[in-house]
């Protein structure tokens, strides 16, 4: 098992989450989330003054989805987030040693 977190532009969420629905995958986390990149955040001008938002407003949306299923999510996200716009986000895969569903106490992919 693999743990997708992808940190995106919040107007893609509805996007992603729909696309990932298609895909099969109910289960999702959404969280707000503020950082940066390498653009280090915008400057704006507001009644004559400039000033510099260093931490802009950010989704991240987590899921846990079986080994074979990993790529075909990044894509179904990446292709879902991408606006080709500097910031669209970063998707971060990493193992998942265990997963258990507290309600049942079902353990591995049947927790999924």
């Amino acid at each position: 098992m693999k743990k997708i977190e992808a940190i995106i532009r919040p107007e893609a969420l509805e996007d992603v989450k729909e696309a990932l629905s298609l895909m099969g995958h109910a289960g999702l986390t959404v969280i707000e989330v503020k950082g940066h990149g390498v653009q280090k955040g915008i400057t704006q001008q507001w009644r004559g003054q400039e000033y510099t938002i260093d931490l802009l407003p950010k989704v991240m949306v987590w899921l846990v989805v079986s080994e074979h299923e990993v790529r075909d999510a990044v894509d179904v996200i990446i292709k879902a987030a991408q606006s080709g716009r500097i910031g669209d986000g970063k998707v971060f895969v990493s193992p998942v040693e265990d997963v258990y569903r507290v309600r049942t106490g079902e353990r591995g992919a049947d927790a999924i």
